[in-house]
């Protein structure tokens, strides 16, 4: 009669090569395949715990099936599927970060073994600036989440540590005057009018660059983002769709702006340069602008015209939501130009110049009715005279 088996201790057998015990267990299917693990033990008793184990994992739902699967081996796949789905810039920036950062410090640790202290530890050991250190934990808690949805992990250790705190550096903006400033710098440049788009419209750099004639409906005096020009490492100068649908909107034009881009039109056609893509701003060779010749080019007119030295292109975004906010336009207006999600991230671009300031404690004044300025009045007079009196004393 056979020896009736301990609970778990199912298909163990002794291997008569070496006398080593066995189990084999179903692991299920992976990927599309079934999967089979053998476990080894020196005794039935150590195989029949690491079976238990096993069954006791797979009960709580923790996926067993990883193998030897390094987290560098699970990077380089999570980073092909990321290819696929991300727009080149974003699959360059995942990409980078992988090999610069995540697998010199963590590749050679097995995926199910990663631990938050694993995590700590290069966090700790990174000597980057924080927001760059925030910003490789974010690429590792996004691959990971994709190791929870393939049930390759139980849980996502890269949201159980902490990361350097950020000090919210502040954005430089243009008040008035100095907007004035730079405006007489650019007068008469072949590409005035794209600063001039970026400072009055609000738009980031590639969707002023991607901005085609067909966008802009002189007519209508509205304006048309569509599509953007971006600079990749692999690809070289790209032209895509903005990086969300919320991205894809129409914009009004100011009377002065309009006016700008009618002679920026005209400039060009004169030129007679060959324009393939349609483009609003291109190169003398008809291709499209290179985005960092531009930011370059931008900090030279920004010096003609003595504004700051941390003013720089991406200023001009919120120079646009400042000078708006100064002219008393409401801030919800300003976040539907600037396209943001939430009011929140329209206040973090808007920064009070003298003017607004002047303006916002002058209505004060109101608070007080005209017998209480009065009281004010003669208090200030009575303070003025004392003081005067110490002065004449001495």
């Amino acid at each position: 009669m056979a020896k009736r088996r301990g609970h778990g201790a199912g298909g163990i057998y002794q291997r008569e090569s070496d006398g080593k015990w066995c189990a084999s267990v179903d692991l299920g299917f992976v990927h599309g395949k079934r999967r089979r693990k053998v476990i080894y033990g020196m005794t039935r008793n150590e195989v029949t715990d690491k079976l238990k184990a096993i069954h006791r994992d797979q009960a709580a739902g923790i996926n067993v099936a990883t193998g030897r699967q390094t987290v560098k081996a699970f990077l380089e796949r999570w980073l092909e599927v990321s290819k696929q789905r991300n727009k080149t810039r974003t699959y360059e920036g995942y990409d980078r970060i992988v090999v610069l950062y995540l697998v010199p410090h963590l590749g050679h640790i097995m995926l199910g073994k990663l631990t938050p202290e694993h995590v700590q530890t290069m966090i700790d050991r990174l000597a980057l600036a924080p927001n760059t250190v925030r910003n490789i934990r974010a690429v590792l808690r996004r691959a990971l989440n994709q190791a929870l949805k393939w049930e390759l992990v139980s849980r996502n250790v890269a949201t159980l540590v902490e990361t350097p705190r950020i000090t919210q550096e502040e954005m430089s903006a243009l008040d008035e005057q100095q907007a004035r400033a730079l405006r007489r710098v650019l007068k008469g440049d072949r590409l005035e009018a794209l600063y001039l788009v970026a400072l009055s419209l609000g738009l980031r750099r590639g969707e002023v660059l991607g901005l085609r004639g067909q966008d802009i409906d002189f007519d209508t005096a509205t304006l048309r983002i569509a599509q953007t020009v971006q600079g990749t490492r692999t690809q070289g100068l790209i032209i895509d769709t903005p990086k969300t649908k919320s991205s894809l909107r129409t914009v009004s034009i100011p009377p002065v702006l309009l006016s700008v881009l009618k002679r920026h039109r005209s400039r060009q056609e004169g030129e007679g340069i060959d324009n393939p893509h349609d483009l609003v701003f291109i190169s003398t060779t008809g291709t499209p602008l290179e985005p960092d010749n531009i930011t370059h080019r931008f900090k030279a007119f920004a010096k003609a015209a003595e504004l700051p030295g941390d003013i720089h292109f991406h200023s001009l975004r919120h120079s646009c939501a400042t000078l708006l906010l100064a002219q008393g336009v409401p801030m919800y207006a300003v976040k539907d130009i600037l396209e943001h999600d939430q009011i929140s991230t329209t206040m973090k671009y808007t920064h009070p110049t003298p003017e607004t300031m002047r303006d916002a404690t002058a209505e004060l004044d109101r608070l007080f009715p005209e017998d209480e300025k009065e009281e004010l009045h003669e208090e200030e007079q009575n303070i003025h005279s004392a003081v005067v009196n110490v002065v004449i004393d001495r």
